[in-house]
């Protein structure tokens, strides 16, 4: 069963940089793939659940679907910060949601969802959730 009541999120503050833009001054779209991984590194960073200890633990978590949508663009040197949000599922994937906002003005700038499944080191899909990841949800009361 789905626990919707625990929320596990965090935040990352970005400023835009020149190279992330493109020659109409707005980040180039493939800047926010970029944004979303800063992201998640920040959740694993808080949460323990760094890629580092999932492939220790012998899994890689590839990226099988990222969605956005953009509601105003960034532009050099503005500053934004990414809410990323852990999403509860009986499924063998971890998946979030993200909010991109403006740092002054809380303005939504993009939404975002990715899905990552497991594989083994063999890169072969892993159907059921790892001991780790399970044990991972136990401790943070997903389960």
């Amino acid at each position: 069963m789905e626990n919707q009541e625990i929320v596990l999120q965090t935040e990352k503050e970005i400023e835009i940089r020149f190279s992330e833009v493109d020659s109409m001054n707005i980040v180039w779209h493939g800047s926010y793939a970029l944004y979303l991984e800063d992201a998640r590194e920040a959740f694993g960073r808080k949460y323990n659940l760094e890629y580092l200890y999932m492939f220790g633990k012998g899994f890689y978590a590839p990226l099988v679907e990222m969605k956005l949508n953009y509601k105003r663009p960034l532009k050099y040197k503005d500053k934004a910060k990414i809410q990323i949000t852990y999403r509860n599922t009986e499924a063998a994937k971890i998946i979030f949601d993200y909010k991109i906002l403006d740092l002054e003005t809380e303005e939504v700038l993009a939404t975002a969802h990715t899905i990552q499944v497991f594989l083994d080191k063999d890169y072969n899909l892993v159907w059921s959730i790892p001991d780790f990841f399970l044990e991972w949800k136990k401790m943070n009361n997903l389960i």
